[in-house]
């Protein structure tokens, strides 16, 4: 009775949060109306971290990979392109990834990474595929946090075991070995110790799945700590499925004392070894050669067991009992049963999972900081972390150069700076490079001139990049190193992520932030501290991190810091300030006085982690914050109107799980909001008040940092790189009530006069295309027809496109929201079959810079917007520069069309002729006359694309030729170019004059010419 009580109480309350989602909704714009618009994935293509791997035994191309923050990716080619199976279905951190070997369509996928860094994202339970990665299914234990292994009973694909690490923030019943022999439909706890102490490394017995191994790894990480060890980090093994388990830690060869992280693997070719990497005080590598009952230390170096909590992982070859791994920094391979080892390399450092094929062990993949890697001879040679899109990043910023860079750290790599777009057809290696700072910090390009970068990273390091120069100098504000030290006895605290950045005002002034506020106005050389402590300054969490095995200081947990700062666009000395420990602070005086502003309905000890200075009213600003270090989930956004006087909670529609990130104002829309949470993007209409999904096509990942550029939004993904929305001015214009009618003509964003093709790619981002991109929406299709046109300021119709097709390009659309791009170029030149020309281009001309508009006609019913084209920034041209280009090029596209047009009307003429049953005198007279003006306009030897090479080009190669050369680039043609295209049409004239003679003198009396101009449509 209770229980359909539970569930009766359950489903009203479902009801009830419905009908209020839907009430709140109904304040926003149906998102049928503007989902064209889309996320395009900037890059960069290179890897961030794995946790979790996994290859299909006896398949020499197949492998998969567990993202922490980026979801599942599946390779089919070893490695050479990867593809991300999760997206459409889950995503965020993932520890653990398996393939049954006795159904290899099976797959299990378990949410939450073991690598618990001070930037760790929690997953979402067990994802289940049964057409290897196609489609998945939730699979149960939705709430364990941290999942680090999954493993499949070798004949039934139904039976799995999971080590669940559980709430790694807070203690939690969760923890523990979980089997489940449904195929995860219902899972038993078949192995709990305590609630701080959760299941890390679990293995399966290859010659006898009955048997189990299985470590448990007291863990707790806080805001200001870390630490690994304690009475609940054991082992055990199970003879029996997991139903009973045998400590094996309190046998008594085994290391004494306190016992931290532990991996443990089991020999495929001797069931009686064991071998073990272990934390203590007397650890190392050790093996057992009777299953476990004792246990003999080979191996003490500490290169494999530095930073325990971080690495931790060792496997026994599949093939020789007496070779094993062990992974840490480097990955290091034994082959006389541990007693000594050499290290290797792959691509990246940093290891954290290893799977070598049963039935091959020359075929591995390795997981690391950078990704996955495949190598299919025994680790001699590896695959690229190269082609995968899995960067993490802390935070994002922009420059002023033009394409703007996007600038972010890329966990444990360099930092990065990425074009936005290019003039190609992807966005690639070429487009980015690394720049100032290092892997954890803030970016600041100077505001006058982009190629000065000023970046962070741990232990207080501040660098000045000139990228011009090629030069960098080091500007710590206090370079006294600190690491390995506690925050309990510094001058000043850095955190790992601490803020840089530059005066909307003065940009000659550089702030940056530690427990105190700091400005600098001659690039680092010397700093003014402006404020007093504005954190807690709570000594009781200022000690060491780490512990009580091994201590872990590299400035993570460093506590009580300013963690983000935020200075007033529209009133200068207006200065926000938030601490890591709770505190907001703000000056209007430019430093000389600092006010705790702090929400007193705010919970104490949340992180703030990013403050926005409204660009509409100077005692306006928002903020983000975060307790999920403290096991706190909810999500936290606030905002003033007077200088934090007063705060108001704005969270309204947000996932109550979906804590908090960053908040965003948009500078070109009043009261919209963007805020960047762990599990989704949203954004508000109404200043905060309600909130709405923008996640689209976004893949499911923790957005870190979002930034808005030139009505872009580009968001920063602790496991996905970068992405952008290229037109925020749809979303600005969308309204309620749209969806209901016939069709929505949106206007069009202001476009730059710039090249660039969007194409899909498994190994580069995804680029804008050049010229205007337009929006509409459809509440149907049309039932006749769909033309878009577009027209100069004086109303000269440039280009159209339908439905029906013009020219042989049929416009495609569908019901609700359509995206169109135009080049901004006018028609091409005409041309002809097995045309053939070298360097040469019958393209047409891109407009100029200035107004124009577009018009789109439903089924009879017209719209029209507005919208401008500017010029690219890049060029120094002048408009009438553009003018006189775009004039040269018109007569040049329009002399190839009409060249082009005698050439086909020789051609049919040629055909017609010779099928007349009666051959007037003339006619080979006529046909030699037409033969030698195509010869003399084309070179008609021409068969194959490298035949120019041998067979002279003619004038309308000459001619289409200057197309491509006076194309190339915004320039006012040459005199030169001038020149030539004088010459090449007076001779072009001369033959055409010579055709249109013969066609009015002699082919008009023998052909109807006028009725095979209009069968080719040449115009008369």
């Amino acid at each position: 009775m209770k229980k359909y009580l539970r569930i009766g109480w359950l489903g009203i309350f479902l009801t009830l949060l419905l009908a209020g989602n839907n009430l709140q909704a109904q304040k926003i714009p149906d998102s049928k109306i503007y989902d064209a618009v889309q996320w395009r994935l900037v890059g960069p293509f290179r890897g961030g971290r794995a946790d979790g791997v996994t290859g299909v035994k006896g398949n020499d191309k197949t492998y998969y990979f567990a993202s922490t923050g980026g979801g599942i990716w599946k390779t089919t080619n070893a490695g050479q392109t990867w593809k991300s199976v999760s997206d459409g279905f889950f995503g965020g951190s993932m520890g653990a990834v398996a393939v049954a070997e006795s159904d290899t369509s099976v797959v299990y996928a378990g949410g939450g990474e073991k690598t618990v860094r001070g930037n760790v994202s929690f997953g979402y339970g067990v994802w289940k595929s049964s057409d290897a990665g196609k489609t998945w299914a939730r699979a149960g234990l939705d709430k364990s946090r941290f999942i680090s292994r999954l493993r499949i009973h070798p004949t039934n694909p139904e039976v799995v075991y999971a080590a669940v690490l559980g709430d790694i923030f807070k203690p939690d019943a969760t923890r523990g070995v979980y089997k489940t022999t449904d195929g995860g439909q219902n899972w038993e706890k078949v192995l709990f110790v305590n609630e701080v102490s959760g299941a890390v490394d679990l293995i399966l017995d290859p010659n006898n799945p009955e048997v189990l191994y299985a470590t448990t790894w007291e863990l707790k990480r806080t805001p200001y700590s870390l630490e690994s060890g304690g009475p609940g980090s054991k082992m055990f093994k199970s003879s029996d499925g997991g139903k009973t388990w045998d400590e094996l830690s309190a046998k008594e060869t085994f290391p004494k004392g306190t016992l931290g992280i532990m991996g443990i693997t089991v020999s495929p070719v001797n069931p009686n070894r064991l071998f073990a990497i272990i934390e203590n005080e007397n650890g190392g590598v050790y093996t057992s050669k009777d299953a476990g009952q004792t246990w003999e230390r080979v191996n003490e170096d500490r290169n494999l067991r530095q930073r325990a909590w971080y690495y931790s992982r060792i496997y026994a070859d599949t093939q020789d009992e007496e070779t094993i791994y062990v992974l840490n920094v480097d990955y290091h391979r034994s082959t006389d049963g541990g007693k000594t080892f050499k290290n290797f390399e792959a691509p990246h450092g940093d290891h954290h999972d290893l799977w070598i094929d049963p039935a091959n062990n020359q075929r591995m993949i390795i997981a690391d900081d950078g990704g996955a890697q495949v190598s299919e001879d025994g680790g001699a040679n590896w695959s690229t972390m190269m082609n995968q899109p899995t960067s993490q990043f802390y935070r994002i910023t922009t420059d002023n150069s033009f394409p703007y860079r996007i600038y972010g750290a890329q966990q444990d790599n360099s930092t990065v700076r990425i074009r936005h777009r290019n003039d190609g057809g992807a966005i690639t290696e070429s487009d980015w490079e690394p720049t100032a700072g290092g892997e954890s910090g803030w970016i600041a390009p100077d505001p006058l001139d982009s190629d000065i970068v000023y970046g962070g990273s741990y232990g207080g390091l501040l660098t000045r990049e000139n990228h011009r120069t090629g030069t960098s100098r080091s500007v710590n504000v206090y370079p006294n190193n600190p690491m390995g030290h506690g925050a309990e006895d510094m001058k000043y605290r850095f955190q790992w992520n601490f803020p840089i950045l530059f005066s909307p005002h003065d940009p000659k002034m550089l702030y940056t932030a530690s427990n105190q506020m700091h400005r600098s106005n001659n690039g680092g050389q010397s700093w003014e501290v402006f404020s007093p402590d504005l954190t807690r300054n709570d000594k009781s969490k200022l000690g060491p991190s780490g512990g009580p095995i091994t201590k872990d200081n590299t400035s993570v947990e460093y506590y009580a810091t300013i963690f983000t700062v935020a200075e007033s666009p529209l009133k200068a000395g207006v200065i926000w300030a938030g601490s890591d420990d709770g505190l907001v602070h703000v000056t209007q005086d430019n430093g000389a006085s600092w006010q705790n502003v702090t929400p007193k309905d705010m919970p104490e000890w949340l992180q703030v982690n990013s403050i926005e200075a409204s660009p509409f009213a100077a005692g306006e600003a928002y903020f983000a914050a975060t307790g999920y270090k403290s096991g706190n989930y909810e999500p936290y956004l606030y905002k003033t109107k007077d200088y934090g006087k007063t705060w108001t909670k704005i969270t309204s529609g947000i996932d109550p799980e979906h804590f908090t990130r960053v908040v965003r104002a948009d500078p070109a829309k009043k009261g919209m909001l963007y805020a960047g949470t762990e599990t989704a993007i949203y954004y508000s209409k109404d200043d905060g008040s309600s909130w709405h999904s923008l996640q689209l096509n976004l893949p499911i990942v923790p957005i870190t940092d979002l930034a808005i550029k030139e009505n872009n939004l580009i968001a920063a993904t602790q496991g996905r790189s970068f992405w952008i929305i290229d037109d925020l001015t749809v979303l600005h214009q969308a309204e309620v009530g749209m969806e209901n009618k016939a069709f929505h003509l949106f206007k069009p964003q202001d476009s730059y006069r710039i090249d660039g093709i969007k194409k899909t790619s498994l190994i580069d981002g995804s680029n804008r295309p050049g010229g205007v991109l337009m929006y509409y929406f459809l509440k149907e299709k049309p039932a006749n027809e769909l033309k878009i046109e577009f027209f100069d300021s004086s109303n000269t119709p440039l280009r159209a496109f339908s439905t029906k097709g013009i020219n042989g390009d049929t416009l495609k659309v569908k019901d609700g929201s359509n995206e169109f791009n135009w080049n901004l170029r006018v028609e091409n030149a005409v041309g002809f079959d097995s045309l053939i020309m070298w360097s040469a281009s019958l393209r047409g001309p891109k407009v100029i810079p200035g107004t124009y508009k577009v018009k789109m006609t439903v089924d009879g019913q017209t719209q029209e917007q507005i919208f401008k084209v500017l010029a690219d920034p890049r060029y120094e041209s002048t408009q009438e520069d553009l003018v006189t280009q775009y004039d040269f090029l018109l007569g040049v596209r329009n002399k190839l069309t009409e060249t082009h047009e005698t050439i086909k009307l020789i051609r049919a003429y040629r055909s017609e002729l010779d099928s007349l049953e009666t051959k007037p005198e003339n006619l080979e007279a006529i046909k030699a006359e037409m033969q030698e003006i195509e010869e003399t306009l084309y070179q008609t030897q021409n068969r194959s694309g490298q035949d120019p090479l041998n067979f002279p080009i003619r004038l309308n190669n000459k001619l289409a030729h200057l197309n491509s050369v006076v194309g190339n680039g915004d320039y006012r043609p040459t005199d030169g170019a001038v020149e030539v295209r004088q010459e090449l049409t007076e001779k072009i004239d001369l033959q055409l004059a010579r055709f249109r003679k013969l066609e009015r003198e002699q082919i008009s009396r023998l052909l109807n010419i006028e009725e095979m101009k209009t069968k080719l449509e040449i115009k008369k």
